[in-house]
């Protein structure tokens, strides 16, 4: 299996790459290339071959939907407060997290749909498929959403992920992070990124992280410890804020 010098290695030369084409004249690369070769299996998930239009007088099951399945009475404040969500608290620092969903202008989006999903504090995803041997949390299913406000604002009261192993190569482990995915007004408009935090030492041994090479760009995705959104006695605050278009726009993992 690959070794974490080997990757760290490929991550060094890629980021030499992008900086030597940046003194060079080279536009801003504010999102990662598709195959980015220290991330293992992003040559297999990127599409090889021209997208395929589909006629809006096609067939109705291959047309997006009007807009999400989810009207205004349907999310409620449990949903956005993943500590209250089963019959006891679930373990781990509680933390608030909270910022505004914007446009590349500066304005506010309101009334748009926001949901996450994370590990629980050891590092451990309430799905099937993750045989990490942590333990589960059965006070904590990690996933919430909710809707924006008229300013644009979000907020979410969860606990602190941890870290967790993935396999890319020998010895990887995954920074705390959280993600978040954006609705537009359709499914078609759906956009997937990932929120970090700050100070995290496994940033420079993440292939995932590090495959955003500019440096200003990797740095929107790491949220800001912000202590008037801490709650006495309750909870630690961190602020992030999403930018869906222009040169601050918010890494998107998908649907760009």
């Amino acid at each position: 299996m690959t070794t974490q010098d080997e990757i760290s290695a490929e991550i060094r030369a890629a980021r030499d790459a992008y900086e030597k084409g940046r003194a060079d004249g080279a536009p801003a690369a504010h999102h990662p290339s598709r195959s980015y070769a220290p991330y293992r299996s992003s040559v297999l998930r990127h599409p090889r071959q021209p997208l395929v239009a589909v006629a809006a007088d096609g067939d109705p099951e291959t047309v997006e939907l009007s807009g999400p399945v989810f009207g205004s009475t349907d999310v409620t404040a449990l949903d956005r407060d993943l500590t209250r969500q089963h019959h006891g608290e679930p373990l781990g620092e509680r933390i608030t997290v909270s910022g505004r969903l914007l446009d590349g202008r500066g304005r506010a989006l309101a009334g748009q749909l926001i949901e996450l999903w994370q590990a629980n504090a050891s590092g451990r995803y309430a799905h099937q498929r993750d045989d990490h041997p942590a333990p589960l949390d059965p006070h904590f299913t990690g996933v919430g959403r909710v809707l924006t406000g008229d300013d644009g604002t979000y907020s979410f009261t969860t606990v602190k992920p941890g870290a967790y192993p993935w396999r890319n190569h020998d010895n990887a482990w995954r920074p705390a992070h959280i993600h978040f995915s954006v609705f537009g007004q359709a499914f078609t408009q759906r956009l997937v990124t990932q929120m970090y935090f700050p100070g995290d030492p496994l940033f420079p041994y993440d292939p995932i992280l590090q495959s955003v090479t500019d440096r200003a760009a990797r740095e929107r995705l790491v949220a800001t410890y912000d202590h008037e959104l801490s709650r006495p006695e309750f909870s630690l605050g961190y602020r992030w804020d999403i930018v869906l278009d222009g040169p601050s726009a918010t890494w998107i993992e998908e649907g760009r």
